[in-house]
C-alpha cells in the first residue's frame, strides 16, 4: 500500500475516535451528572450545556497553537500528544467524584486536542496533487461521522453496559489509533530551524487572505448547520412521534443520518472537486444543502426527517473537503498547520455557535424556525462565495 493511503487510513480512524470522543457524551450528560448527584433539574441542564460545549471552545483556542506545534515538530508526534492525551482524559472521566472534576476534564480534553489539525496537515502536505482532493475528502467525513454518530454509539453503549463504560471504551479505542499511528504512519517531515511566526507574520506570509477568510467562515457555517438541530432534535421526534418508546435512540439516528451520508458523499465529491474545481462544488453544496433544510420544518414522521438528514448529509458531504483543498491549493506548506488550525477552530466554534443558536431560536419563535434560519445562513453562505470566490478566482 502506498505510503499516502496508509496514513490516511490510520489518520481516518484516528479521527473518526477522536470525533465520538468529543461528542458521545451528548446525549448521557443529564444522566451522568444526575448520577454524580446533582439533583436540580434545572441545574442539571444548565451544568450539562457547559460541560459539553466547554470542550468544543477551548479546542477553538488551542487548534492554532497545536497546529503551529505540528508545522515545527511534525505532524506524527501531535497525533501521538493528541491521541494518548485524550485516550488517559476520557478514561479518567469515568472516575469523577462530581460535576466539577467532569468539567475540568472536559477542559482539559479540549486543551489537549490537535489531532485533526495534525491529520488534515499530514494528508495534504504527504499526498500527491493528483489525489489531494480524495485523500482530503475521505479524511474529511471521519471527524463530522464521529462527532454525528458519537451520540448514537455512546447511547447504544449506555444502553447495554451503563455510564461509565462508555468513557472507558472511547478512551480504549483512542489507545487503539495511537498504537496503529505510533506503528503505521510515515511523514517525510524535515524540521526547519527557524524563530517561530508570530501570528502576525502568518497571517501577512498568506497569499489569498479574503479566500482564507471567506472558507473560515463557510466552514463556521457548515458545523453551524449540522448543530443547530442538536438541542432540539429530541423535542421535535418526540413531538413528530406517536408513542414515547425509544426516543432517544430514534433521535440518535436522525441526528447522526448526516454523518453516515457524509462517509459515502465525501470521498466521490471530493473526486469531483478535483475534476470541476472545489469552487464549484462549495457553490452547489451549500445552495442544495440550504434548500433541504426547508422541508424539515415540514416533516410528519421521525423517518421523514431522518430521510432528509440523510440527504442533507449527502451534500454538506462535498463542502469540507472542497474547503480543505482550497486551503491547501492557497497556502504555503511551511504555515499550513497553523492555516488549517484556523479553519478547524472555525469549526469548533461552529459546534458551539449551532447549538447555541438552536436551542434560542427553538425557545424563543419554534422549532420550525431552526430550519428556516439554517436555511438561509447557508443560502446566503452561497451568494457570498458566488460573488466572492466563483466568479472573481480562478482556481481550476
Amino acid at each position: 500500500m502506498k505510503m499516502w493511503k496508509r496514513n490516511l487510513v490510520v489518520c481516518w480512524f484516528g479521527m473518526f475516535v477522536t470525533g465520538i470522543g468529543m461528542s458521545q457524551i451528548a446525549p448521557l450528560m443529564p444522566l451522568y451528572i444526575k448520577h454524580l448527584g446533582v439533583a436540580n433539574t434545572s441545574s442539571i441542564a444548565e451544568l450539562s450545556g457547559i460541560a459539553f460545549g466547554i470542550t468544543y471552545i477551548i479546542s477553538a483556542i488551542f487548534s492554532p497553537i497545536w497546529g503551529n506545534a505540528a508545522d515545527k515538530f511534525g505532524r506524527k508526534p501531535m497525533l501521538l500528544r493528541a491521541s494518548l492525551g485524550m485516550a488517559v482524559v476520557i478514561g479518567c472521566m469515568g472516575f469523577a467524584p462530581n460535576v466539577y472534576v467532569l468539567i475540568s476534564l472536559r477542559v482539559l480534553q479540549g486543551s489537549i486536542t490537535g489531532y485533526g489539525t495534525a491529520c488534515t496537515t499530514l494528508i495534504a502536505t504527504q499526498t500527491d496533487k493528483e489525489h489531494a482532493g480524495y485523500a482530503l475528502g475521505t479524511l474529511s467525513t471521519a471527524n463530522i461521522a464521529g462527532s454525528l454518530i458519537g451520540p448514537t454509539i455512546g447511547g447504544l453503549i449506555e444502553e447495554m453496559f451503563g455510564l461509565q463504560p462508555v468513557f472507558f471504551i472511547t478512551s480504549a479505542l483512542l489507545l487503539v489509533a495511537f498504537i496503529t499511528t505510533a506503528l503505521f504512519v510515515k511523514e517525510s517531515f524535515i524540521r526547519e530551524d527557524k524563530k517561530p511566526l508570530s501570528a502576525m507574520k502568518v497571517w501577512n506570509s498568506v497569499p489569498e487572505k479574503s479566500l482564507t477568510i471567506i472558507l473560515s467562515v463557510t466552514f463556521f457555517v457548515i458545523t453551524l448547520a449540522l448543530y443547530t438541530i442538536e438541542p432540539i432534535i429530541t423535542v421535535y421526534v418526540t413531538q413528530l412521534s406517536k408513542n414515547t418508546s425509544h426516543i432517544a435512540l430514534i433521535s440518535g439516528l436522525a441526528f447522526s443520518a448526516s454523518g453516515l451520508a457524509n462517509i459515502i458523499a465525501a470521498p466521490n465529491l471530493g473526486k469531483l472537486s478535483d475534476k470541476i474545481g472545489a469552487h464549484k462544488v462549495i457553490l452547489i453544496a451549500l445552495v442544495a444543502a440550504g434548500l433541504i433544510y426547508i422541508p424539515q420544518a415540514f416533516v410528519k414522521n421521525p423517518w421523514q426527517l431522518m430521510g432528509l438528514r440523510f440527504l442533507l448529509g449527502l451534500t454538506l458531504g462535498g463542502l469540507n473537503p472542497s474547503v480543505n483543498t482550497l486551503v491547501k491549493k492557497i497556502t504555503p506548506t511551511s504555515i499550513m498547520g497553523r492555516i488549517f488550525g484556523f479553519t478547524i477552530s472555525a469549526g469548533y466554534l461552529g459546534v458551539f455557535g449551532g447549538s447555541v443558536l438552536g436551542g434560542q431560536v427553538a425557545a424563543r419563535f419554534g422549532i420550525n424556525y431552526v430550519f428556516f434560519i439554517t436555511s438561509a445562513l447557508l443560502l446566503l453562505n452561497a451568494v457570498w462565495v458566488y460573488f466572492k470566490v466563483y466568479k472573481k478566482y480562478n482556481l481550476n
